[in-house]
């Protein structure tokens, strides 16, 4: 049974909870199997599950929007899935009856950008890129296809100028160790996120 009161929080900095899960283990990955069904049937992307071991275990879902959407999850539709994967967990079959918190998130801003999917939630963005045996770049995201990304690099200027833009440069995802969006105080909306912020999360 879940013991967990509900909140809610947005992740600016990068160091939301989604970022300090614990690894994979054979329990999670079981986990990860029982309620991926539920998540795919609310038109959401399973990212990740891990679990927090002990006599009050903590269960950590990570959920994203499919790769072809814009935007990050709403604070609705974690509420809403938060609700549906706790009757799930409620009834799993294979449940010891050892208590448990459930948590569900969605990737902060700052989840690293290391799978194809992640490049393409990111397009549009400004990100630094860790780059295999090369300089490593600042860009923007300007498309994502199944080789690699093509990027919109910015070039440094003098403190107080306009940013400049340099011609487009395709990246081969086996030239991308990762990268990581950056913020951009400059675009923040009225609510202190970027446009298509990808961070809420609940506990539920």
């Amino acid at each position: 049974m879940s013991n967990a009161e509900a909140t809610a929080s947005s992740d600016q900095t990068g160091t939301g909870k989604a970022e300090a899960a614990p690894a994979h283990n054979p329990e999670a990955d079981r986990l990860r199997a029982l309620l991926e069904p539920a998540v795919q049937a609310n038109r959401l992307y399973l990212e990740d599950v891990a679990i927090v071991a002990g006599s009050h275990r903590v269960v950590h879902v990570v959920v994203d929007l499919p790769q072809e959407e814009t935007g990050g999850v709403s604070l609705d539709a974690i509420a809403d899935i938060s609700r549906i994967l706790s009757d799930v967990l409620d009834n799993d079959p294979a449940d010891d009856g050892r208590p448990y918190d459930l948590e569900v998130s969605s990737p902060g801003v700052g989840r690293p950008l290391t799978e194809p999917r992640h490049w393409h939630r990111a397009k549009g963005r400004m990100a630094r890129i860790n780059v295999v045996q090369g300089e490593n770049v600042m860009g923007r995201i300007a498309s994502v296809d199944g080789d690699g990304v093509t990027i919109v690099p910015e070039i440094a200027v003098k403190k107080g100028m306009k940013p400049k833009q340099g011609d487009p440069m395709k990246l081969p995802f086996d030239r991308i160790r990762n990268g990581k969006v950056e913020i951009e105080f400059s675009h923040l909306n009225g609510d202190g996120l970027e446009p298509g912020h990808n961070g809420p999360s609940e506990e539920a």
